[in-house]
């Protein structure tokens, strides 16, 4: 078990959707918890969860500022991305090197919420801890070397990965199921269905994620140097399960169309959104499937919220539960 002061945790986009479920997730396992922000006074004004994070002042981009808020911590999560899809080709790896330099200065341990973008779905459809990663796509290309520079940096600073589908529910900000299924759009009118027809896929709830990462970390003892984990999450299998799990939520039907892949590959060469969701579709054509074994050896069993309960959840985050006092008229 850790000591009290290395039961310290840094968290790296503690304003974020899986950064700010860790850090909650963590206070609540008695953690102290620092979050590090560009501009840590609005990041401690907009923070909406449980009291108790400290804010410091930094940018991941810089060794110096990631060093500083680090300094005493057991644990570094490595919860900061580029948003909307962004450069990562510029700024994805050289913020894990600053992550592992404060890693092996302190001794702390690296968490990383891992991705499928790993794998080529058309070749890997059960993704083990020790599948092949060869994706097609650049982003995928991008994750590969940076955990090939966690597996180097372990000897120093140990490294645990997590990895999950898409994520969802409360604080699952701009994720496809709430931008893309669901949509801006109140009140709800339509679904977006983002798979090819009958093709699988993977969906994490996003507390459940970040509560696992919690109950992994209290038992270091348990954890290798470098371990990767899979966590299989809600598996859809043809991709008309989450769709049916909105409408068992709000109680109704609701017309369905599909998303338009075909617009983000017209849309393609002029870069941005386009761009980079037109990379992603081998994930929605294919099926793609996380092996959970290692997770189950270490923890007994997958934490699973039921399925209608986290739905019910991640509506109401979203604004789109039906008045209280009004029962969902069931779906026939």
């Amino acid at each position: 078990m850790y000591g009290q002061e290395a039961k310290t945790a840094l968290v790296l986009g503690a304003t974020g959707g899986i950064g700010g479920a860790v850090a909650e997730a963590l206070l609540a396992r008695g953690w102290r918890v620092r979050g590090m922000a560009r501009d840590a006074a609005t990041a401690a004004r907009g923070w909406t969860g449980a009291p108790g994070i400290e804010w410091v002042q930094g940018d991941a981009m810089r060794r110096a500022d990631v060093m500083a808020a680090a300094r005493g911590a057991g644990v570094i999560v490595h919860a900061v991305n580029p948003p909307g899809y962004r450069d990562w080709d510029r700024l994805v790896l050289p913020m894990i090197d600053n992550t592992i330099a404060a890693a092996r200065a302190g001794g702390a341990r690296i968490v990383l919420p891992g991705t499928v973008y790993n794998y080529d779905p058309a070749q890997v459809p059960l993704a083990r801890e020790d599948s092949p990663q060869q994706p097609a796509s650049r982003k995928g290309r991008i994750r590969v070397a940076l955990e090939r520079r966690l597996e180097e940096a372990s000897g120093r600073a140990p490294v645990l990965i997590l990895r999950a589908g898409d994520y969802w529910g409360p604080g699952a900000r701009s994720s496809w199921f709430s931008a893309g299924m669901i949509g801006e759009g109140r009140p709800l009118r339509r679904l977006t269905l983002l798979t090819r027809s009958g093709a699988g896929h993977s969906w994490a709830y996003l507390p459940d994620v970040a509560e696992t990462v919690a109950r992994l970390l209290d038992a270091p003892e348990r954890l290798r140097p470098f371990e990767r984990v899979g966590m299989e999450g809600l598996w859809d299998e043809d991709g008309t399960r989450m769709p049916a799990l909105v409408e068992e939520a709000l109680g109704r039907r609701l017309p369905r169309k599909r998303f338009p892949w075909w617009a983000m590959r017209a849309l393609e060469p002029f870069g941005g959104f386009a761009r980079e969701a037109a990379e992603l579709r081998p994930l929605w054509s294919h099926p793609l499937r996380i092996d959970n074994t290692r997770l189950r050896a270490l923890l007994g069993e997958e934490l699973r919220t039921p399925p209608s309960e986290a739905m019910r959840a991640a509506l109401a985050a979203l604004g789109l539960l039906e008045p209280a006092g009004e029962a969902p008229v069931p779906v026939g």
